[in-house]
């Protein structure tokens, strides 16, 4: 190597140790600014995300995206539940570990109202529903989740089509769900069996008596406090009450093929809407910002729906491949997340009394 080559290798990588171009990605960007951004966030090195499972809604494909777009930046996350996030971002307050939170909706509102996330409008904000955002971005729906029996066909001889199929003495300790009281899906889980037995958004009671009816019969195995996804592939739950796109996911990409059948309840089930945002004062704010405009750009959002989850922006369209696998769901209802939050007091001290009798 002559000495003019190695001055020139020795000056591009000092304009890259001093944060210029020269380990940015290549090609266009996804947004206006997101070069700069990546700059500024390369600098602080590392992201951490609250709550973002990687078994969950498609997390592990935006991990391996991110990261590939991104080199240079490092990802950190946990997988607490939606209500206990919260608890750590507020107890954290004084020195906050997170960057971002993933949380179901009502927990964002929740957090919000504690003071523990500032406002940010990513790429793609003025595309969501009015409904789906915190209108000072403190929050704003990146996905939302269909609740479902995924049902191991190998250990369930007569797959349950219906809440009332549940309740059948057949499948007796066959059933798992996720505790309400600490996790998003336990709260959609309870709205849902509302929704099937007569409830509504307004009206929650005849969700916890269901639940309280299945403890009662024997049915339930268990509930835990994240998500069972590794113990279902495993072939360890008969029944879990989830949401369809892990069901999906297990069917299609896990391989348990004709081994699990997913199943959206005939009398009616719940969409829920789940959330992101910024931690106030997080430890790496560009790192923060790059990570939520990914997921919100467009290419975040079809690699979420190539887990088989429904994107939150408009006119993000589903990929063929996946669209024909999503069950059609027209008792499928919308969940209303300023009336969720309302009633997850309720929906706690409730579930504690009937299924736990505290």
């Amino acid at each position: 190597m002559n000495r003019r080559h190695l001055l020139q290798v020795a000056l591009l990588a000092a304009a890259g140790t001093m944060g210029g171009a020269a380990f940015a990605f290549e090609g266009a960007e996804l947004y206006a600014g997101e070069k700069a951004l990546y700059e500024s966030a390369r600098k602080e090195g590392l992201v951490v995300s609250f709550d973002t499972g990687p078994t969950w809604a498609n997390w592990a494909g935006q991990f391996k995206a991110f990261q590939k777009r991104y080199p240079g930046v490092e990802m950190v996350y946990n997988d607490l539940g939606s209500a206990a996030t919260v608890v750590a971002l507020d107890k954290a307050r004084n020195r906050p570990q997170a960057d971002t939170a993933y949380y179901f909706a009502a927990s964002a509102l929740d957090a919000a109202k504690a003071g523990v996330v500032e406002g940010f409008k990513p790429v793609n904000f003025d595309r969501l529903d009015n409904t789906l955002r915190d209108p000072d971005g403190r929050w704003f729906s990146i996905h939302t989740l269909n609740v479902a029996f995924l049902v191991n066909t190998k250990l369930v001889k007569t797959v349950p089509q219906s809440w009332a199929d549940l309740l059948k003495p057949e499948y007796k300790s066959a059933i798992v769900y996720q505790d309400p009281r600490s996790t998003g899906q336990g709260q959609v889980v309870t709205f849902a069996a509302a929704f099937g037995n007569g409830g509504s958004m307004d009206d929650v009671a005849p969700g916890i008596a269901y639940l309280g009816k299945l403890t009662k019969a024997g049915n339930v195995l268990r509930t835990v406090g994240t998500t069972p996804y590794a113990q279902f592939l495993k072939g360890e739950i008969p029944i879990w009450i989830g949401y369809e796109n892990d069901g999906l996911k297990a069917k299609f990409v896990d391989g348990m093929g004709d081994a699990i059948s997913v199943v959206i309840p005939q009398e009616a089930s719940a969409a829920a809407p789940y959330a992101i945002s910024l931690v106030k004062n997080g430890p790496n704010p560009n790192a923060g910002k790059l990570w939520l405009n990914f997921i919100m750009s467009d290419e975040g959002q079809k690699i979420f729906a190539e887990g088989f989850v429904r994107p939150a922006v408009t006119g993000v369209s589903m990929p063929a491949s996946v669209a024909d696998k999503m069950p059609a769901a027209p008792q499928v209802r919308a969940m209303d997340i300023a009336k969720a939050t309302a009633k997850k007091a309720e929906i706690d001290a409730g579930w504690a009394k009937a299924i736990l009798g505290q």
